[in-house]
């Protein structure tokens, strides 16, 4: 079993926060900016600025583990990856289909399911 980070994990890595960023900060200063984007019609923003202090969260791991060296030292982050915009995308999916969700979600959940299948792959791959 390899130890050491490959170098496509550690671009996905670099990808992911700088999208994570992007995408966090949007969600937690600007959440109606972004929700009148998605044509979404919200009372209360607080979700949208807890899931963007998420995103951030997510961002500051996966910068950390793009630092990293070691595999072994980020394998439950690695983990946590590829479970994420896994459940993420399903969940945008399912919205999408079944609850009238606007269409350009569709660009989240190619995101996600791109970010669940990169981490995947430069994980799993030997």
């Amino acid at each position: 079993m390899r130890t050491q980070l490959t170098q496509g994990l550690k671009t996905t890595f670099l990808i992911h926060f700088i999208v994570a960023l992007l995408f966090g900060l949007g969600f937690l200063l600007i959440p109606n900016l972004l929700g009148n984007w998605y044509g979404l019609k919200v009372q209360d923003w607080t979700g949208y600025r807890l899931l963007g202090g998420a995103l951030l969260g997510f961002g500051v791991s996966s910068w950390l583990c793009y630092k990293a060296n070691s595999l072994e030292s980020i394998r439950i982050v690695v983990v946590m990856e590829i479970v994420w915009p896994i459940l993420g995308a399903l969940v945008i999916i399912y919205a999408l289909l079944f609850a009238g969700y606007p269409a350009l979600a569709w660009i989240n959940a190619v995101i996600f399911a791109a970010f669940a299948i990169a981490f995947g792959w430069f994980y799993f791959r030997k």
